[in-house]
């Protein structure tokens, strides 16, 4: 019988997932998503110097989103750990396809932010939990009682706490060098990679990282600074 005229069934969400491709795909969308996110709670972050009144209110707003907040939560969770098991299971698999180690270790053609991607990723994650821990839920706030509504203050009395805002800047910067390899790859994913352009999209990629990264700890060195009090 012949098999003309009939379409090819659509890869199951399993087979698409074991796939090299498909784990590439859930590692683009799902990074695109956490760099919308990123972005967004950075310019909501950012009103802090607009003052207690305006950050509170946000903090309202947010937390007048009833369970649309919580779904979106748990959009984010589902994104966070599809994203990096996928980075996760990736690097893995380039590992067991390269089974005997380089005899001298050559990095011409790899970043440091690419060399980086797979531990930093772990790191990052670590940070936001923390990160849920310390502003969203208070059970760690350490040196200060932590004030349910009071996002202003609770911000100001968290990094007034020194190695809390060293910790927050490591983990910022981190995040800085996962999305400046992020984005990079996502241009070049998209089909924008060219000999001429290149350059101009790595540049590119390297200052909206290293735009959200100073927007982020901006916050806790104007705490320790005195400017934000």
């Amino acid at each position: 019988m012949s098999n003309a005229g009939v379409l090819p069934q659509p890869a199951s969400p399993v087979t698409f997932w074991q796939s090299t491709n498909g784990k590439k795909i859930v590692m683009a969308v799902t990074g695109c998503i956490m760099f919308l996110f990123v972005t967004g709670h950075m310019l909501g972050n950012l009103q802090i110097y607009d003052g207690p009144a305006r950050l509170n209110a946000y903090g309202h707003l947010l937390h007048s989103l009833g369970e649309i907040l919580w779904i979106i939560r748990g959009v984010m969770a589902l994104t966070i750990i599809l994203h990096f098991t996928a980075t996760i299971q990736l690097a893995l698999a380039t590992n067991r396809a390269r089974p005997v180690g380089y005899s001298r270790k050559e990095s011409i053609n790899s970043s440091y932010a690419s060399r980086t991607m797979y531990w930093s990723g772990p790191i990052v994650l670590a940070f936001v939990i923390f990160h849920l821990l310390h502003f969203t839920v208070g059970a760690i706030h350490p040196h200060a009682q932590f004030v349910e509504g009071d996002v202003y203050g609770n911000v100001v009395a968290g990094f007034q706490v020194w190695y809390v805002s060293v910790w927050y800047i490591i983990a910022v910067s981190l995040l800085g060098l996962h999305l400046s390899h992020g984005i990079s790859s996502m241009f070049q994913s998209v089909g924008l990679a060219h000999p001429r352009i290149s350059p101009l999209l790595k540049f590119a990629a390297n200052a909206i990282a290293a735009v959200i990264v100073l927007g982020y700890i901006s916050i806790p060195i104007s705490v320790l600074l005195g400017i934000v009090k």
